[in-house]
């Protein structure tokens, strides 16, 4: 049975992200709450949150056959309101324990849903004959930027965070409906391969220096989303909104950067746009541990999200566009070889904050920047080519 709005492919993919990622970000501001509730400090905090990251790179791996069997659009509309529920019931964790396997079954849902919606992004570009990913991603860091905004005013309220997040669910339900209710999937590519890629793709030296490139934005992303709120919170006594807005901007600078980036890589070169951005990451850090009040914080959060937007799109292209092996299993190799680290970052960052202070938590950073702007040169100097119009 179809129902809802009636879109094109490419708005169906646009809002398949935003609702995805508005299901998903509605936890992070409420990240203080979560802490204070069970009374732990930031490393046993960031040990519980491994648990996404887990539980991510388990269904990255594993899960492409069973969706086939089940269908994509079958699984895609049962599974965002289920990512939404299983955060609602991972905010009631008692301890860091139950906290970690809690966020388990949400990080299983946020591997198959990746898989599923960039896939239709990728599907729906040949479709089209139109570039869409970066728009799409960008669609994500608007569904995230919501998040922010909707879940600092709840927090601000008072409302409980697990009320609060099982509020999101219906929210969740509608949505789904509303804009993926008529989703079919877009046919595959012609010509492409129907090999089966293998469960883990080793890195070579080439894919391991773009993983080195990777390095900072992904450490600083994942440290925006998780710490930022808390941040805000222990070091100026924000109120929850305004600490909510850390998590906010940054997401919202992300977004407005992606929908641009193309366009900047085209007329530039990657290796050139990455080190501009990579250059406003450095000076995100600093802003982010030198801020001696909210306002220039959050300035610094919104360049962490500026700086970070297109690094891993650049590096994924860079890993297709290599000739040493099929690009698929480069980008499989990039892909899986740079998620270990946001399963390293919870722990390493939490541990950071309650050794050294919380500002550390991003402060120690700043070396990854220095090398992935060195890293950058894999990239080449020269545009990549287009293989469809730009839209």
């Amino acid at each position: 049975m179809k129902f809802g709005l009636d879109l094109a492919p490419q708005h169906r993919v646009f809002g398949a992200f935003a609702v995805y990622s508005f299901c998903m970000g509605n936890i992070f501001p409420r990240l203080p709450d979560i802490q204070h509730a069970m009374g732990v400090p930031e490393g046993a905090l960031g040990l519980g949150l491994i648990g996404t990251p887990v539980g991510t790179l388990i269904s990255l791996t594993f899960a492409a056959p069973l969706l086939e069997r089940i269908g994509y659009r079958r699984a895609l509309l049962g599974l965002i309101p289920l990512l939404a529920l299983f955060y609602a019931f991972a905010s009631m964790a008692p301890n860091p324990v139950a906290f970690f396997f809690l966020l388990l079954p949400a990080g299983l849902a946020i591997g198959c849903i990746e898989l599923i919606i960039n896939l239709e992004a990728d599907r729906t570009e040949h479709l089209i004959g139109r570039r869409i990913m970066n728009r799409a991603h960008g669609f994500w860091s608007i569904g995230f930027f919501g998040a922010g905004l909707v879940g600092g005013f709840i927090a601000q309220l008072g409302v409980p965070a697990p009320v609060h997040l099982l509020l999101i669910v219906p929210l969740a339900v509608a949505g789904v409906a509303l804009f993926l209710g008529r989703f079919d999937p877009a046919p595959m590519r012609s010509g492409g391969s129907t090999d089966a890629a293998p469960r883990f793709a080793a890195p070579t030296l080439g894919i391991m220096v773009l993983v080195i490139f990777t390095l900072a934005a992904m450490l600083l992303e994942g440290a925006y989303m998780d710490w930022s709120a808390i941040y805000m919170t222990k070091i100026f006594g924000s109120a929850p909104f305004l600490a909510a807005m850390a998590v906010a901007v940054g997401a919202g600078a992300q977004a407005i950067t992606r929908m641009f980036a193309d366009s900047f890589v085209e007329r530039y070169s990657p290796v050139g746009v990455a080190r501009v951005l990579l250059s406003i990451v450095g000076v995100g850090v600093l802003l982010v541990f030198f801020a001696p009040n909210e306002w220039v914080a959050l300035t610094g959060f919104a360049l962490l999200g500026m700086g970070t937007s297109a690094v891993f799109p650049l590096a994924m292209s860079a890993a297709a566009q290599r000739t040493d092996r099929p690009a698929a299993i480069n980008v499989a190799a990039l892909a899986q070889t740079s998620f270990v680290t946001f399963l390293v970052a919870p722990p390493l960052l939490g541990f950071v904050a309650e050794h050294f202070g919380i500002r550390w938590s991003f402060g120690v950073g700043m070396p990854f920047v220095i090398l992935s702007f060195l890293a950058a040169a894999a990239l080449g100097l020269k545009p990549a080519a287009k293989t469809v119009p730009a839209e």
